[in-house]
């Protein structure tokens, strides 16, 4: 496992970026997340692959999620993603009680957050300009996917 500045959000955020980053390079959505520990330390990491992929589950926080593999209590970890979560991935912090959601941005989409709030989850949003200016680019860019992938 690899330590990040220890729960440093800005530096949380770098590594779900770098992701998102990674997507888009490869012709895919720009969205990228990261699992941590309560040290934080990155337990897992991925961005959405689903144009990559031709797999619509493949959602970056899915794919965090998984590369994390299994723990004991997901309580007191950290999911970090660079936009809003998709009712899907709020499911996935739901369902397995993941303790803290750290947000990017939530301009572009406005996700199942609020709702994961009123169920005890904790959510911090940062409105991180780089987040917005990356997902911002990406749907004047590719409306068509951006639009695909949310289901519009």
């Amino acid at each position: 496992m690899t330590r990040t500045a220890e729960r440093d959000p800005a530096a949380m955020l770098a590594v779900a970026v770098q992701e998102a980053r990674a997507g888009l390079a490869e012709g895919g959505i720009p969205i990228g997340a990261a699992l941590f520990g309560p040290e934080g330390d990155l337990l897992g990491n991925g961005r959405n692959r689903r144009v990559q992929d031709g797999d619509p589950s493949a959602h970056a926080e899915t794919s965090a999620f998984r590369a994390a593999g299994r723990l004991r209590g997901y309580g007191r970890t950290t999911m970090v993603t660079t936009l809003s979560p998709c009712w899907y991935c709020s499911g996935l912090v739901r369902q397995f009680g993941i303790g803290h959601v750290l947000i990017g941005e939530a301009r572009t989409f406005l996700g199942g957050h609020r709702w994961l709030t009123r169920h005890g989850v904790r959510v911090s949003v940062l409105d991180d300009a780089e987040c917005v200016a990356l997902m911002r680019d990406f749907v004047e860019a590719r409306p068509d996917l951006w639009s695909e992938d949310i289901g519009r």
